[in-house]
């Protein structure tokens, strides 16, 4: 087994989380909409874009809305293939039409569809047979789908949404969930401190991680209401990663999008250390091993393999061995 890539040792029996960066940045109208891909074509793949009907579409002109997404994903622009959209909720009467002509002008090249609002796993159900009508008619590979918890229905089923197939990501939409809750949280939960203290929102956000991991998909985190204060932003990004365990986040404005990368990167020391055990180990068949004197088997190589895919993901320098070994 010397030389077996991590991946096909480490999750032999188990799901391997898909690869997605870390952070997710949205634009609704033209303007930011082209905007955020080029952005995302200096930068790289170190970021995806989401083009948004939902809060981007005025009202009257959605189906021109959708049209306009599908051209941008289709178009020179979009360079690697990282561009999703999100979608009207179930109960407004475009969410069909946004498919049919996002997935009917650019499903080759859609990264994935959002779905906001969902009341539970039925209208989750409903969204994904829709698309793989939608996709089969064109035949297409199936779409991820990415599920917004916002609503008590939909948080009450979390662990139901995450395990139907084709759901990549749950994203905990903070805004619209303190809302849902008729003035009983203050408005200051919409923003930090208390969005990560108020018992009602620990719970929530510890469910919407639970639910995701436990079913090999990804929790991303709501937005950051502090639009250009980069210290709030990083450190909102931080205490999403480390205490609630998120692996991805939302972006709203193109400021926001560095201090939340640096917000989700492990530490450099970390970066060293785990590689360090993964070359190791590797070497030794996927056997325990010693390293500075403490023991280390399948469980903790797991760990620091992942520590090294989200390192990749959030653009950590990695030493040179790894990069060549597992990441080109």
């Amino acid at each position: 087994m010397t030389g077996a890539h991590p991946d096909k040792v480490l999750y032999a029996e188990s799901r391997v989380l898909p690869e997605l960066a870390a952070v997710e940045h949205y634009a609704g109208n033209e303007k930011t909409m082209r905007k955020a891909l080029g952005l995302q074509a200096e930068r790289g793949a170190l970021f995806d874009v989401t083009l948004d009907c939902e809060d981007g579409a005025a009202a009257g002109a959605e189906r021109d809305h959708a049209e306009l997404i599908g051209a941008l994903i289709m178009s020179a622009d979009n360079r690697f293939d990282r561009v999703g959209a999100r979608i009207h909720d179930l109960t407004h009467p475009h969410w069909r039409t946004d498919l049919e002509q996002i997935i009917g002008l650019a499903g080759s090249r859609l990264a994935y569809v959002v779905l906001p609002k969902a009341r539970g796993a039925a209208d989750v159900s409903r969204a994904l047979a829709c698309m793989r009508e939608l996709e089969s008619r064109r035949d297409l590979p199936q779409i991820p789908l990415h599920v917004i918890l916002e609503t008590h229905g939909a948080l009450h089923e979390a662990w139901d949404i995450a395990n139907l197939p084709g759901v990549e990501s749950l994203d905990f939409g903070l805004m619209d969930f303190v809302s849902a809750h008729h003035g009983a949280l203050p408005a200051a939960c919409m923003h930090s401190p208390l969005q990560f203290e108020h018992p009602l929102l620990v719970a929530a956000k510890t469910r919407t991680v639970s639910a995701a991991l436990a079913h090999g998909i990804v929790p991303t985190h709501n937005v950051c209401t502090e639009l250009t204060d980069s210290v709030q932003v990083e450190k909102d990004a931080r205490r999403a990663r480390e205490e609630f365990g998120f692996l991805r986040m939302w972006s709203i404005h193109p400021q926001q999008i560095d201090p939340i990368l640096h917000g989700m990167q492990p530490a450099p020391t970390e970066v060293e250390t785990a590689g360090e055990i993964v070359l190791a180990a590797q070497a030794a068949d996927w056997a325990p091993i010693r390293h500075h004197d403490r023991l280390h088997d399948r469980a903790s190589f797991r760990y620091y393999w992942d520590l090294l895919r989200r390192a990749h993901a959030t653009g950590v320098p990695l030493p040179e061995d790894i990069q060549q070994r597992f990441f080109v």
